[in-house]
């Protein structure tokens, strides 16, 4: 999470995760501002956009978090980044195609999944 450290620990912890061959994600809470992760933008390449409050399942999702999302989209784009864009928190069928929609393009089903008495693919929630 971008709140837990200082912008030089974030920069060491980057470059220390890198220089082991790995790839950097950074994520933000609901509360959290865009813009305190757009200085990483070119140095990461996951964003993970919290879409309930981090702590405890079952959640419902946030919409309201969706802005964070397209705005990020839009700035990837537009600096033709190689960043992901992840969302976690009250996924399921229905937010999954509305996070789509706003720009994510990794989904992460907790409850969602857990909960679903029927078994069906990937292809068949997200589409192409």
């Amino acid at each position: 999470h971008v709140e837990a450290l200082d912008h030089d620990r974030i920069i060491n912890a980057i470059k220390l995760i890198h220089n082991q061959g790995k790839k950097v994600g950074i994520s933000i809470k609901p509360k959290t501002e865009v813009d305190s992760i757009i200085p990483y933008l070119d140095m990461i390449d996951m964003v993970l956009v919290m879409t309930v409050e981090p702590g405890f399942g079952g959640q419902s999702f946030m919409h309201e978090t969706m802005s964070k999302v397209s705005t990020l989209r839009k700035i990837i784009s537009e600096k033709s980044l190689n960043v992901d864009i992840q969302v976690d928190g009250g996924i399921n069928n229905e937010t999954l195609q509305i996070a789509k929609e706003a720009g994510a393009n990794i989904f992460v089903l907790g409850t969602a999944f857990f909960n679903s008495k029927e078994i069906i693919s990937a292809e068949t929630i997200i589409g192409d």
